[in-house]
């Protein structure tokens, strides 16, 4: 998580997932009211770390922040194998709807960024293979024919986190080289 009074970011689950127990239940209600102690339907660690992230900033965001979730295109892609990643991903995508109306009083503006297939050690070391060797493997896949970089992803929260979306919210800018949309 990084934040300021002005931005909040929401990293993946892991970088928070001790903070959450995974054999809780969850109940229909708003942001500011959740608590655990009144689940009732299964909900993932990553959309519990989400939630509980930007519930604990709330008071310290000012009127007006934007809160950004980075979540992936498997929340949107049906590739075999990773259907519970996927719902997780989705989650966040369902959530930043949600809570886009839940802060509309706030005018707090809460977005999704979705990285595609980005050349980062974690994947090469998953794949085991190199910069190329990535490339020859994902990029036929991928409509700009390349993998992505960590400072595209970058640039993308700075836009969403930026005066430059004032009226972007509740969305989800998929930052993939045109993966998930053709």
């Amino acid at each position: 998580m990084i934040w300021a009074e002005s931005t909040l970011i929401v990293l993946p689950h892991q970088f928070c997932e001790r903070e959450v127990s995974t054999s809780r239940r969850v109940t229909l209600g708003c942001l500011p009211s959740w608590s655990l102690r009144s689940e009732k339907k299964p909900c993932s660690p990553e959309a519990k770390c989400a939630l509980f992230t930007v519930q604990k900033a709330l008071p310290i965001l000012r009127d007006g922040a934007s809160i950004i979730f980075t979540s992936s295109v498997v929340g949107s892609k049906g590739f075999p194998g990773v259907s519970v990643y996927s719902a997780t991903k989705a989650a966040l995508r369902s959530l930043a709807r949600t809570f886009t109306t839940d802060l509309k009083a706030r005018k707090i503006r809460v977005n999704v960024v979705s990285p595609g297939t980005i050349d980062t050690p974690g994947l090469r070391g998953l794949r085991n293979l190199d910069a190329q060797g990535l490339n020859e493997h994902y990029a036929a896949a991928i409509p700009l024919g390349r993998l992505g970089r960590t400072d595209e992803i970058a640039n993308a929260v700075s836009l969403l986190a930026s005066d430059e979306s004032s009226y972007v919210a509740g969305t989800e800018l998929f930052v993939d080289g045109g993966m998930a949309q053709v």
